[in-house]
């Protein structure tokens, strides 16, 4: 079940909403960087069941693996209803479910490999969210994230501090996570974050521990 508090419901509604224009909105930032690190984070993804939570419209459906087994989720059903729609159109297979990742109906460690790009600075507890992925992950199972962060620039962090209630009326997303802290705070242990653009957008790698691995330090 999908944990229906205020917080989820109003962000689906905002997805739903948006659905329709997402891809145009977007269409500036996917053109000039997306598609790379788009290509750049599914060239990193490990084993042949991987789940991608978040999967909006389908933006990554260009990039899966071939040979895959992958389910891709989202909480939007409009969203969801583009995703469909792209996949049939581009002859991608992939099982598709709506599905809040606050509250992940699959068995523990089921998967080898989960991705997202951009989607925990849009789950109302991230926390949460990245607790169920870590439980759903296979022990030693990689998570692989692009996020886009609050900056450690001072000046800069305090500028998205103040338009982070704008942001997220118009488009639904937080530009203030503190999302490497909370992949950590998840129990995951992060092992590698690699700096995209301007220290705001990073590319999280992430393990889940197992018997044949012991935790380590966090990257940077």
């Amino acid at each position: 079940m999908a944990v229906e508090d205020r917080a989820t419901r109003t962000a689906r509604k905002r997805y739903d909403r948006n659905a329709a224009l997402y891809d145009f909105m977007e269409s500036g930032v996917e053109n000039s960087r997306f598609r790379e690190w788009r290509r750049l984070l599914w060239s990193k993804v490990e084993g042949t069941r991987i789940l991608e939570v978040g999967v909006g419209t389908g933006k990554n459906l260009p990039y899966y693996p071939a040979g895959a087994e992958i389910t891709a989720i989202d909480f939007s059903p409009r969203m969801l209803e583009r995703a469909r729609e792209r996949a049939a159109r581009e002859g991608v297979k992939v099982d598709l479910r709506e599905m809040d990742v606050q509250a992940l109906e699959f068995e523990d460690n089921t998967f080898d490999t989960v991705a997202a790009t951009t989607v925990f600075c849009s789950v109302p507890d991230p926390v949460r969210g990245l607790r169920e992925v870590e439980r759903v992950c296979k022990p030693g199972g990689k998570v692989i994230l692009i996020e886009h962060v609050l900056s450690a620039n001072v000046v800069l962090a305090a500028l998205m501090n103040l338009a982070n209630p704008l942001a997220v009326r118009m488009s639904g997303a937080n530009i203030n996570r503190r999302t490497v802290e909370n992949v950590r705070r998840s129990g995951l242990v992060v092992e590698k974050v690699t700096d995209l653009w301007l220290g705001i957008f990073k590319m999280i790698e992430a393990r889940k521990t197992g018997p044949d691995r012991q935790t380590a330090p966090g990257g940077p």
